[in-house]
């Protein structure tokens, strides 16, 4: 499976269970050069990873056996971590302030407007466009923490 590269793609790597908002999902990535991957566990969440550039990782806050944090430590283990994009039915200030400190991209609110994901993908693939051409000025974003000690 080829991969085009260009500024305006973008993949993104699914982690939960998104039955509600499965179908908005794949409607938004029928954007050109935006492709999603689905992983239901996180073996094969990471077997996807390392076999494709995955730039952005959408995860729910609740998944059992991989939770974000988790998800959060094992993409920062990576040569080029994705942007992780944390979600919740229950995304209050205390989730989005904690994800955000330790290191998540960005905190949405399940079920999904249409304009919020565009804007958090669309926001992420533009971070790693930067961190591309910048690595030492992109490591972390303005008033986060960073997780090196």
């Amino acid at each position: 499976m080829a991969y085009d590269d260009h500024e305006e793609s973008v993949s993104a790597l699914l982690v939960g269970a998104y039955e509600r908002d499965r179908q908005l999902l794949h409607e938004i990535f029928r954007n050109p050069g935006w492709k999603l991957f689905e992983a239901a566990s996180r073996r094969r969440a990471l077997r996807y990873l390392d076999r494709y550039p995955i730039q952005v990782v959408i995860a729910q806050a609740e998944v059992p056996e991989w939770g974000w944090r988790r998800v959060l430590r094992d993409l920062r283990d990576r040569d080029r971590p994705p942007q992780l994009i944390v979600t919740s039915r229950n995304a209050d200030d205390r989730l989005w302030a904690e994800a955000l400190n330790l290191g998540a991209f960005d905190v949405l609110a399940e079920p999904f407007e249409r304009h919020e994901v565009e804007r958090a993908v669309e926001s992420a693939r533009r971070h790693i466009e930067v961190r591309k051409r910048s690595p030492e000025r992109a490591t972390t974003r303005p008033g986060v923490l960073s997780g090196a000690a």
